[in-house]
């Protein structure tokens, strides 16, 4: 009898491995190394395996879900944008990020932008609070994090004073990136002033939710906007720069764009997809076509939104990031906290690098993950045998993410150089041709970089047996996490 059981168990192990290992083979959008990664774990750890496969194998959301966002995109204008705005950056050097990034929401460039760029973050939360106070109409926010700190309860108080004046207040956040504030009476005390504020991709049961959708599948995005008219975009969290949660890897080193004009619509065009598919109300006069008429100066800065998420089923975001790196001629340089690249990514910086393009990368010399810690390092002996140039961040956690290409052209925003950006998460960035704007970007990066350790060969090569063995294991399981 319990050769018979044991027999039949083992039947339907090799059944459940079988299927699972079909399931990942014929999985469609999904890369050669990832399919391998998948394959290999399913058969070396057979259960555990096939469990982490169905928890984690598959950027997926609850078909009720997936079917929301697609009836909300349908129902949302595209906001305009100005001819002008895509002759300009049509005529560049810089053309095809423009071009890839408006084919992944529809949101053309525009111009008659002005930006201020934020690189303190009490600073932009003083600035941001200050917008709230002045706001007219409405005020829709959308973090992924949100503390019970000074700044945290600044911006609460902020909301709170706002609505009370008679001022739509509307609020999203993430359910676990802000689980805490949540179940706070802050949170509480919000939505009994008024404030229509709404948990962005709620968990529910924790069983219901693994059978239906990923658990990690979150909102990432960082946006602000006020009276439809001034959004902001960036890397920052509601929280104080010591992001007391994760003291020991403080400050987190953050930047926000403030800016005025018609991407502050675009910005808003994502609000309202975000918004609308947790059940929030219909808001889409909002980005209903308008004339704007030029401010001085005009024809100001040429900028365009990009909105990516895992409702979208090609990679966009790091297609976006590929397109930029390819596109610079002279220089490039990187920022970000977490870097796990993809294959495309990858071998678009060491091509880069090699046939001539200066490329400078920094990242955290302390981060607050080991995993991504140990998949970053194992890139580096390509990137420096490339060329690349290779920085590690000392004061803090630099969790700036942004990427500069010939002092012109540039992005940032909330999306990393990961796989969580590039598949799971809701992310969004603005890509911007100026030449100002963009130095100043640039003179951010140069003082991290004088505020950095240069990583060399010498440096690489002194990494132990077990630390390269630990580096390579993470870089295996990164198409697998």
């Amino acid at each position: 009898m319990q050769q018979d059981v044991t027999f039949a168990l083992t039947v339907a192990l090799i059944v459940a491995e079988v299927a699972m290992v079909l399931r990942a083979m014929l999985r469609p959008l999904r890369e050669p190394t990832s399919r391998i990664a998948w394959v290999i774990t399913i058969l070396v750890l057979p259960v555990v395996g096939i469990v982490a496969y169905l928890l984690l194998g598959e950027a997926r959301i609850s078909a009720k879900r997936r079917d929301r966002f697609a009836a909300v995109d349908r129902l949302l204008p595209r906001p305009d944008g100005d001819p002008e705005a895509a002759h300009l950056v049509g005529a560049g050097a810089h053309a095809a990020p423009f071009a890839r990034g408006r084919a992944v929401n529809g949101l053309p460039p525009t111009l008659f932008n002005s930006a201020t760029l934020f690189a303190d973050s009490n600073t932009a939360i003083d600035a941001m609070i200050a917008d709230i106070d002045a706001a007219e109409t409405t005020v829709h926010l959308c973090f992924y994090i949100w503390l019970a700190d000074t700044n945290g309860i600044k911006m609460r108080d902020a909301l709170i004073r706002a609505s009370r004046r008679g001022i739509a207040v509307r609020v999203l956040t993430d359910a676990l990136g802000s689980r805490s504030f949540h179940r706070s009476d802050h949170w509480q005390r919000l939505r009994a002033a008024g404030v229509d504020a709404r948990i962005a991709l709620p968990v529910g049961g924790l069983v219901w939710t693994l059978i239906r959708g990923r658990l990690d599948l979150r909102n990432h995005r960082k946006t602000l906007v006020v009276d439809n008219r001034i959004g902001w975009c960036g890397s920052q969290n509601i929280a104080d720069p010591e992001f007391r949660i994760k003291a020991r890897f403080g400050p987190w080193i953050d930047v926000m764009t403030r800016w005025e004009g018609p991407v502050a619509r675009h910005l808003q065009f994502l609000f309202a997809g975000d918004w609308m598919a947790e059940d929030g109300d219909d808001i889409t006069a909002l980005l209903a076509p308008r004339s704007h008429a030029a401010p001085p100066g005009a024809p100001g800065i040429a900028a365009q939104v990009i909105g990516t998420g895992p409702n979208v089923t090609h990679p966009a975001m790091t297609e976006c990031f590929a397109e930029l790196v390819h596109a610079a001629r002279r220089e490039l340089t990187i920022t970000t906290p977490y870097f796990v690249p993809d294959d495309q990514l990858l071998y678009a910086l060491l091509s880069a690098a090699r046939r001539g393009v200066r490329v400078a990368l920094i990242v955290p010399r302390r981060n607050d993950s080991w995993i991504v810690a140990g998949a970053s390092r194992s890139t580096y002996a390509d990137l420096l045998h490339a060329g690349v140039e290779l920085y590690e961040f000392r004061p803090g956690l630099l969790h700036a993410k942004t990427m500069v290409a010939d002092g012109v052209t540039a992005l940032i925003g909330s999306a990393n150089l990961d796989r969580r950006s590039f598949e799971l998460n809701f992310e969004n960035n603005v890509l911007f041709a100026d030449a100002v704007l963009a130095g100043e970007v640039g003179a951010l990066q140069e003082r991290w970089i004088a505020q950095s350790d240069r990583v060399t060969l010498q440096r690489v090569r002194s990494f132990g047996v077990l630390e390269r063995l630990w580096q390579n294991l993470m870089a295996m399981f990164g198409p697998v996490l």
